[in-house]
């Protein structure tokens, strides 16, 4: 696979040496940068879709303005459903040799007060399948049926790397490091045959594709020109590497719920966790006055985390290596664009708190992979065809990206309460977790991507929204029933506030 390089080499796995004998194809996509696809951003969505295209015997060209690692402090937890996504892609391998951790469920901690929750036991339904985690043997049948999915946690940049080594094995591949600067469209039909880029050396150049891929992630240059709707943005991930943290359960990720906004800590190698602190917009403890963010994490957060994180938590605040990145919502919206996809975050995001993005990235490609199929859509300058499967895509992902979606802002907006209500639904989830059982197995079996039931997420929410209104009828004087039943009613109402905006989004073509 040809590598061309922007700059000078990082340290990334070497491409193999050139084939003897290049096929038209080949020559067509080296010497006149001509090929089936070309796909701008090779992250998660854009390589892995590289890969899948060319080992269905496209040519394809792989854009990406840098080559070094990426450093960033989300997109390192995958969920089940996506290590199964990606092991049907043929990557599974991607996961290996990068001090990946095993995660098997959360533990939410709400007020000092713990509650387990494990990844639902044989939630695939099957036996005798991987189920995209299990590494053990199975030696009955009661074994096998209490068989749990397993997830993954990482340092990003190491995964990614992985991605793109895969990416420069095949020979179907042109890997480019350029910056690419627009599309090239027909002025008539408005159809894009390619894009253009420039390299750091001012030298500019065209790549030609019938399908053009534009997944260059959250902050797409290409969003604005080709969807109507921007994201939206009301917080940020303040995120710190700690260096031989205690966490309460080894192999999980904790949600720590209080005061404040919602924290995360997970493991992402054999020494290092990461933890993930919300701060709002206008956060009153997070202004200059009180210090900044540093003052919020050091004074309101700090006392919050579990007695065994704080030490280190408080070293990695002394150190300051504090990094942020916008929690943004950007529902999905569909590809008409004749010989243009845009894909990936560019296209669709959700809040990172239930780490749902790689998920939905990699079950895209597997979906895109059977849509686009070269028995499906031979040509695929067949813009007719094309837009048709694309529209097929846009419906048949929302079995599991709307769950993702949904399920990603309602959590979000429960766990960062900040009123009476929320506050009153924010205790009725974690009542609801602790009651075991289904009330467990459903919302971890959405969050993990593995049950794409929409109707599923719908009956979860609602039965902790009654559970809430429960606990607050339980708790009130006979005296005050009358005021108790109006805010029970709030409560609900609230519950409805909060997703069925996020319901209706999904429905919007």
């Amino acid at each position: 696979m040809p590598l061309i390089l922007d700059s000078s080499p990082s340290p990334s796995p070497s491409p193999p040496p050139p084939a003897i004998e290049s096929s038209p194809a080949t020559v067509r996509r080296i010497q006149h940068n001509e090929s089936d696809v070309v796909i701008v951003g090779a992250g998660i969505l854009g390589t892995s879709l590289a890969v899948t295209f060319a080992r269905q015997g496209r040519s394809v060209i792989l854009l990406e303005k840098s080559l070094k690692e990426p450093d960033r402090i989300v997109g390192e937890l995958l969920q089940p459903g996506g290590v199964q996504a990606l092991e049907k892609l043929g990557l599974r391998d991607c996961l290996e040799d990068i001090d990946a951790t095993r995660v098997q469920g959360y533990e939410v901690i709400y007020y000092g007060q713990g509650v387990h929750i494990p990844y639902p036991a044989n939630a695939t339904g099957e036996e005798g399948g991987e189920g995209g985690a299990f590494t053990g043997e199975f030696t009955t049948k009661q074994e096998k049926a209490l068989k749990r999915p397993e997830g993954r946690s990482f340092h990003h940049g190491r995964f990614i790397q992985q991605l793109r080594a895969a990416a420069m094995r095949e020979e179907n591949i042109s890997f480019i490091e350029t910056t690419v600067t627009g599309t090239i469209k027909n002025g008539w039909t408005g159809q894009v045959h390619g894009v253009e880029a420039e390299t750091k050396n001012g030298r500019k150049d065209v790549y030609f594709g019938q399908l053009t891929v534009l997944a260059d992630g959250y902050a797409s240059r290409f969003r604005r020109e080709f969807i109507s709707h921007a994201p939206v943005s009301k917080s940020k991930f303040y995120g710190l590497e700690l260096i031989d943290a205690d966490l309460p359960r080894s192999m999980h990720g904790h949600v720590v719920l209080g005061e404040g906004a919602p924290v995360l800590l997970y493991q992402i190698g054999t020494r290092e966790t990461r933890v993930l602190v919300d701060v709002a917009d206008g956060t009153p403890s997070a202004s200059v006055a009180n210090g900044g963010v540093k003052g919020h994490l050091r004074n309101v957060v700090l006392p919050s985390l579990p007695p065994c994180v704080q030490p280190s938590f408080e070293r990695a605040l002394d150190q300051g290596k504090l990094r942020s990145m916008p929690n943004s919502w950007l529902p999905p919206s569909t590809q008409q664009i004749p010989g243009m996809a845009l894909l990936g975050d560019a296209m669709n995001m959700r809040h990172p708190l239930t780490g749902g993005g790689m998920t939905v990235a990699f079950n895209d490609v597997v979906m895109l992979r059977d849509l686009l199929s070269p028995e499906r859509v031979p040509d695929l300058g067949d813009t007719v065809a094309v837009k048709q499967q694309m529209r097929r895509f846009h419906w048949r992902r929302k079995n599991l990206t709307s769950v993702i979606n949904i399920l990603a802002q309602a959590l979000y907006s429960l766990f960062a309460a900040d009123d009476l209500q929320l506050k009153a639904l924010q205790r009725g989830c974690f009542h609801y977790f602790r009651r075991g059982g289904q009330c467990v197995d459903g919302p971890v079996g959405l969050l993990a991507g593995i049950t794409r039931q929409p109707l599923v997420l719908f009956y979860h929410f609602f039965a902790v929204a009654l559970l809430g209104i429960w606990l607050v009828l339980c708790e009130s004087p006979v005296w005050r029933l009358p005021l108790t039943l109006l805010s029970s009613f709030g409560i609900f109402w609230k519950a409805c506030v909060v997703i069925f905006p996020f319901i209706f989004s999904e429905m919007r073509s």
